[in-house]
């Protein structure tokens, strides 16, 4: 019996030697590219778990495996200032990536590297919070399955690509606290579908384009840049734009004549040149936040919905604004600048701004002395 069992043991040692070799899931050849750039990147401790003897599906930090195919489909690396160098061309060589993110590595420098082209798969880029220099490039808008880009806080310069919108699929663009410069594309106007856009802290000028009264953004900032003119277009009935944010740039508009959408829970328009009063349609909204402060608007703020609950410092500074009758006292009086109380503007409503009234150019002129003011108030 014992020379019959013999058989069956040699075939079980055989079977459990042929397991053992093929049990890796990684794709030997995505193994080899990882290698390569972790030892581009100096071997960073981030990724010590890569290593020659494991399974990049099963024991790799920062990486994640098809559960079909066993090809790397994500590659994050999100862990604060491990990466120093230039993100290496070999990403490039991960042809079934979906996800590639490198985050708050202030350490990775260069231009946005030109191999990522080769990631058809691509659905979301995320290279923030980085040190990366020079321009968008163009070959972003060949990567047509992308669902998301986050360039933010880089040190990306010049002007934005108008061939970006030519991507079908795309939901976010993050290009906020950069150095872009130039006008915002007249393109962006053309996306497919809705967008949220991040465009703030940045050195954009000229006007919105008008094609942007075509666009439902969900979310729009293009606060803390210079653009000049009419942003109306931005607002409209039929839209369904949750957050706007055009506080600290040039805009001259009638906020008067401007039609909100239903669906806005947060407007910052702080720090421009609009001019009118306030919509009677802002009393209909569901705010959680407004700021109209240091602007040109003059009348009444309409009584209902949110707006007495929003801080005075939401509404001062306007070209006609600011007079120590602007509060009202629970008798009658009015406080002076001086006397004011912050928090009970903050919690009594009674104790609230009902009228931002029309001052003339002398009376401007004169509280900004006065007060001490000097540029925050807007004097025609």
């Amino acid at each position: 019996m014992g020379s019959a069992s013999r058989p069956i043991l040699s075939l079980l040692c055989f079977t459990l030697l042929i397991s053992s070799t093929f049990s890796e899931l990684c794709n030997p050849q995505d193994k080899k590219v990882l290698l390569q750039i972790k030892q581009a990147f100096n071997n960073p401790y981030v990724l010590t778990s890569w290593k020659t003897n494991t399974d990049c599906c099963t024991d790799w930090c920062c990486v994640t495996c098809d559960s079909t195919s066993h090809r790397i489909n994500s590659l994050t690396i999100t862990a604060d200032n491990q990466l120093s160098g230039q993100i290496p061309p070999e990403v490039g060589d991960l042809p079934y990536l979906e996800t590639l993110e490198f985050h708050k590595q202030p350490n990775v420098t260069g231009t946005i590297q030109p191999a990522i082209v080769n990631l058809k798969h691509l659905n979301f880029l995320g290279l923030s919070w980085l040190n990366l220099t020079g321009p968008i490039p163009d070959f972003v808008s060949k990567l047509k399955n992308l669902t998301s880009i986050d360039f933010s806080f880089n040190q990306l310069s010049g002007s934005i690509p108008p061939s970006l919108s030519e991507l079908p699929k795309l939901g976010g663009l993050r290009l906020d606290r950069n150095k872009l410069s130039g006008p915002l594309p007249y393109s962006f106007g053309n996306f497919p579908q809705g967008l949220y856009l991040f465009l703030s802290h940045n050195q954009l000028t000229g006007p919105v384009p008008t094609s942007f009264a075509h666009m439902d953004f969900g979310y729009i900032d293009l606060s803390r840049n210079k653009l000049e003119g009419d942003a109306s277009v931005v607002f409209g009935s039929s839209k369904t734009t949750e957050i706007v944010d055009l506080s600290r740039n040039l805009l001259e508009f009638n906020l008067s004549k401007v039609v909100l959408p239903k669906s806005l829970t947060s407007l910052d328009l702080n720090h421009n040149k609009i001019f009118g009063g306030l919509p009677v349609e802002l009393t209909k909204l569901n705010l959680q936040y407004l700021n109209v402060s240091y602007n040109r608007l003059c009348g009444q703020i309409p009584v209902g919905g949110k707006l007495q609950s929003f801080d005075y410092s939401n509404y001062f500074h306007n070209r006609h604004a600011d007079r120590s009758d602007d509060v009202v006292q629970p008798n009658g009086g009015h406080y002076s600048d001086r006397q004011r109380p912050q928090r009970d503007l903050d919690h009594n409503p009674e104790h609230f701004i009902r009228c931002l009234r029309c001052h003339t150019k002398m009376e401007m002129k004169e509280e900004q002395e006065n007060a001490g003011w000097g540029s925050g108030v807007l004097v025609a």
